[in-house]
């Protein structure tokens, strides 16, 4: 068993199940930069074995062993240890197995290709947080309705995209990933303007699949904003002057941004507001999406004939 002496002792161990193919050889260092101790099981039941003995913040499954058996590992790891998170890392996955790790509390859970510098900030971002800011609680999971009630702090924010980015990688036919963009502005919006960035508060998120569009809603837990009152915004600068709103934003002790529901408004076809403005629907119709990739099909069907008759000459 290989031991990484992290730069602080006074940070807790990750445990790494497996990690011995060279596409994982780099984990274990991207974690020790961070400061985290390493400690390596060769598999699940040395793991239990391990976790018994001592409180390990983190585990990181075997990438090897499938999405199945490592949610079955997640169980038996409860049973013996109830505040550890679990990073699930797999070769591959369906929307149905990732859903099930959203269900089943897994802290993340990624498909391969991943990038090691992302698990590793994850695995960090897991081993600080406390219990009671992180949750996630699957309402629905079906693979064309999906929602959930969470905690409101970005760091959820960032788990779930992850987890639709996954889910979209994985689907037959991917929507477009400018979509996901646009939810993640919204999302932002709402927990930093929404919830004041106050994770003790709740929020809820859908993502719907109907025949004719891709739906997200997000609906906070604030009091709304008027639509013609947001001077912080990008969405209302003056013609000729695309940097307002900065200056509003620095009075108000803001980070810079502001630009979040102009850009979403320029990706979906649509961004509805309830009344109060707690509440948005934004909107994609396939037909568009379609014929964006026929377009795109018709664009590079051109470029291949014209390079062939190119090299024929």
């Amino acid at each position: 068993m290989e031991t990484l002496t992290p730069n602080s002792s006074s940070e807790p161990a990750i445990l790494l199940i497996g990690h011995e193919s060279p596409a994982d050889a780099g984990l274990p260092h991207e974690l020790a930069a961070l400061g985290f101790a390493v400690v390596h099981a060769t598999g699940s039941a040395d793991a239990l074995h391990q976790l018994r003995k001592l409180p390990h913040s983190v585990v990181i499954t075997n990438p090897d062993t499938p999405i199945a058996e490592s949610l079955a590992l997640l169980d038996e790891i409860r049973h013996v240890r109830p505040g550890v998170r679990v990073i699930i890392l797999a070769a591959s996955g369906t929307p149905e197995e990732l859903l099930a790790a959203l269900r089943r509390h897994a802290f993340l859970c990624l498909v391969a290709p991943y990038n090691l510098r992302e698990v590793a900030h994850f695995a960090s971002e897991a081993a600080k947080a406390e219990p009671s800011t992180i949750g996630i609680h699957v309402l629905s999971a079906q693979r064309d309705w999906i929602s959930v009630r969470m905690n409101c702090n970005m760091l959820n924010a960032d788990r779930l995209m992850a987890f639709f980015s996954q889910v979209r990688q994985t689907l037959p036919e991917h929507p477009p990933e400018e979509i996901l963009t646009a939810f993640q502005e919204i999302l932002s919006n709402a927990i930093e303007h929404g919830a004041r960035n106050d994770p003790s508060k709740l929020m809820e998120v859908a993502a719907v699949r109907t025949g004719r569009a891709f739906v997200f809603y997000v609906h906070d837990p604030g009091e709304g904003f008027r639509r013609d009152n947001l001077p912080h915004s990008a969405l209302y600068n003056s013609p000729g002057n695309p940097a307002q709103h900065l200056a509003v934003r620095e009075q108000q002790g803001m980070r810079p941004g502001g630009y979040g529901i102009l850009l979403a408004s320029g990706i979906v076809d649509e961004l509805i507001y309830n009344e109060p403005g707690n509440s948005v629907l934004l909107i994609k119709y396939l037909d568009d999406l379609t014929l964006a990739e026929e377009e795109a099909h018709s664009r590079e069907q051109f470029r291949t004939n014209w390079m062939t008759q190119s090299h024929s000459a």
